[in-house]
């Protein structure tokens, strides 16, 4: 009897185990997908980019890796992937982590030290949030580390959810229709930065880095106080989520469906030079009409099952 039992359990262990690959398989070929999409329809990597990974130690930035590591090897264009972490020097940062771990994974990095924790806790009162001071002597560092080493694009960890959270945020709080653009030049204008998880969502990314079992460096090391006003953006969106499913993908759509005749910047369209015109208008006025929604198109966002053919998608155009 018990023989029989042992027999089943491993039976129903094997069957778990096969289900559990099977599922890894379709996230990661997903999260390929999306990446390698966003990279071509941005024209993010080019023929001999030197692409410089900042890698925080969180699961965005290990995903991210991850994924350009893979399409370096099967992309038909080449680019080179050197990995930069920057030391803030944060008392307790475990440092050697990254270090083993990018040496098991056999790609160039390099670790830049920079004491820019002593600098905040002498700039910013205790009790204050840290990060904005944090966040912009952070990216004076990593712009001049690829300067250095020669990276002509800088690759950052942002995520769909991230853009959307900061559309809302700079709306409610900054009074702009404004978000974290998929490639964009530096403040500088030396460098040009490059977001590759821009289709890929925040789920997906936290799935694949449990399953793939990343060294995790919890971000609460410098004891600063979470972004209040982006959690509580998060929070909306997830309730919206869970409510109406659907809508975060319609409202990402949003953002690549851009009609600026129908907003009210007048520096965005030039509203006082119309005049009538024979003929049908592009967007034209439909301020009589019933507004039309289409129903939430999921298959937007790539849809697991299909076939993914990463060397059409990374073709140089």
């Amino acid at each position: 009897m018990s023989l029989g039992t042992n027999g089943a359990n491993t039976s129903s262990s094997a069957a778990q185990e096969s289900k559990q690959k099977h599922s890894f398989n379709k996230l990661q070929k997903r999260l390929r997908r999306n990446v390698g999409k966003a990279i071509a329809d941005f024209g993010m990597i080019e023929e001999n980019d030197k692409v410089m990974v900042c890698l925080s130690g969180g699961k965005d930035s290990y995903t991210m890796l991850d994924i350009l590591m893979f399409l370096k090897r099967v992309a038909p264009i080449h680019f080179d992937i050197i990995a930069v972490n920057l030391d803030q020097k944060q008392p307790g940062f475990p440092e050697h982590i990254l270090p083993n771990y990018l040496d098991s994974v056999n790609v160039d990095y390099k670790i830049v030290e920079e004491d820019t924790y002593s600098i905040v806790k002498d700039k910013i009162p205790e009790g204050k949030t840290t990060c904005s001071l944090c966040s912009r002597l952070r990216r004076g560092i990593l712009y001049r580390t690829a300067k250095e080493l020669g990276a002509t694009k800088i690759a950052l960890g942002h995520h769909r959810d991230d853009m959307l959270e900061t559309f809302f945020l700079n709306m409610f709080h900054g009074g702009k229709l404004k978000s974290m653009p998929p490639k964009l030049v530096s403040d500088n204008g030396e460098h040009i930065v490059i977001r590759p998880l821009a289709y890929c969502t925040e789920n997906d990314i936290k799935a694949y880095s449990e399953a793939s079992d990343f060294p995790i460096i919890p971000c609460n090391l410098c004891g600063s106080q979470e972004n209040l006003q982006r959690q509580h953006i998060k929070g909306m969106l997830q309730d919206w989520n869970a409510r109406f499913p659907g809508r975060i993908e319609s409202m990402f759509s949003a953002l690549q469906n851009v009609a600026p005749s129908h907003l009210v910047d007048s520096n965005l369209y030039d509203f006082k030079s119309i005049t009538t015109q024979e003929g049908p208008v592009k967007d034209g006025d439909i301020g009589f009409d019933q507004p039309t929604f289409n129903a939430p198109d999921n298959a937007q966002m790539p849809d697991s099952s299909e076939v993914i053919d990463i060397v059409n998608i990374m073709e140089p155009r």
